[in-house]
């Protein structure tokens, strides 16, 4: 388990400390293995699970505290849950949509997930600038097209997001041979991949002057929208990559930017509603590499470990390092 940074996080207004739930919901499509993990570590713990439907207002009125995603739509309250275990590293299945109570403490995984979602960006950079599909439809049709491919080493990268993920990915186009810069809520990084650092109010004037523009922001009040159709308009034939959230773009205006040339191609592994709607221009745009939110995926062992660790911490009177600052959104 990685070491967390300094929670900016306070408890929640009531919230009872050492607090020690001995009974657990979890909801999430790996339920069983996370359950076995659990079981496993601490044998005192009661486990329930499942996916949908399967998980009802009863199975929360038992619970204590829950593992999951995001909150299971179809319920119509978190009856006893006093603690969110979130198996991802962002919170906004859990905040977005239905108000959660204020006295739920909310955790997010310890998991990093920028190692996978650095090779889904690599694969889907190569994949735009050596023109593997439009190759691969030349294949079906026995074409021999030649054409002249640009090298990815000597363009220049912006990373929107320079956690985990954004660094991660910064450190790979580096030893590629590309400029990258990066742009967060404070401006400042330590990491020598990013050239240079920008806050994300220089969003609309770096865009123009970059050639791949990688997002990876989580979904806050503060993002949301950010990579706007204002901005888009600024880009002068760059690559779109979002593996953060779908909402941090304006998915709207996204055939508009491809038509207008604004972006020559867009990767996408997050949407502002998922699943992608069938009827979404994006699915058949031969310009967008659409892929179902799998970038990077939870692993039941990360799942429970985090689960574990911020357990241990409550039980000991101690705020979780993984808890999140609700106001904030991450």
């Amino acid at each position: 388990m990685t070491e967390p940074s300094r929670s900016p996080a306070a408890l929640p207004p009531g919230f009872p400390l050492p607090f020690a739930p001995r009974r657990v919901v979890i909801a999430n499509a790996l339920h069983a293995e996370i359950a076995d993990r659990v079981r496993a570590a601490r044998p005192d713990v009661a486990v329930r699970g499942g996916v949908g439907p399967e998980l009802t207002d009863a199975d929360f009125a038992w619970a204590e505290a829950c593992i999951g995603f995001r909150r299971p739509p179809h319920l119509t309250s978190l009856g006893g849950v006093r603690w969110v275990q979130s198996t991802g590293a962002g919170v906004d299945g859990w905040l977005r949509g239905a108000p959660l109570d204020a006295g739920i403490l909310v955790t997010r995984s310890s998991e990093l997930f920028g190692a996978q979602i650095c090779e889904w960006a690599i694969a889907r950079i190569f994949a735009i600038q050596q023109r593997v599909l439009p190759l691969a439809a030349a294949q079906r049709e026995r074409q021999w097209a030649q054409q002249v491919v640009p090298r990815v080493a000597g363009t220049r990268a912006l990373l929107v997001g320079t956690g985990d993920i954004g660094r991660t990915i910064a450190t790979a186009l580096t030893a590629l041979g590309v400029h990258c810069t990066g742009v967060s809520r404070s401006g400042r990084s330590s990491h020598t991949a990013f050239r240079a650092m920008h806050t994300l109010d220089a969003l609309p004037a770096l865009v123009g002057t970059h050639d791949w523009i990688i997002v990876s922001l989580p979904d806050t009040a503060e993002t949301r929208g950010l990579v706007s159709r204002a901005v888009l308009s600024q880009a002068r034939g760059a690559v779109l990559l979002n593996a953060g959230r779908g909402a941090v773009v304006e998915e709207a205006a996204l055939p508009e930017a491809l038509d207008a040339g604004w972006l020559r191609a867009a990767a996408l592994d997050v949407f502002e509603q998922e699943p992608l709607p069938p009827d979404s221009p994006l699915w058949h745009d031969p310009r967008v590499l659409v892929s179902p939110h799998m970038s990077g995926l939870t692993t039941a062992e990360g799942a429970a470990g985090a689960f574990l660790e911020c357990l241990a911490s409550l039980e000991r009177g101690e705020l979780p390092g993984w808890a999140i600052d609700r106001s904030r959104g991450y």
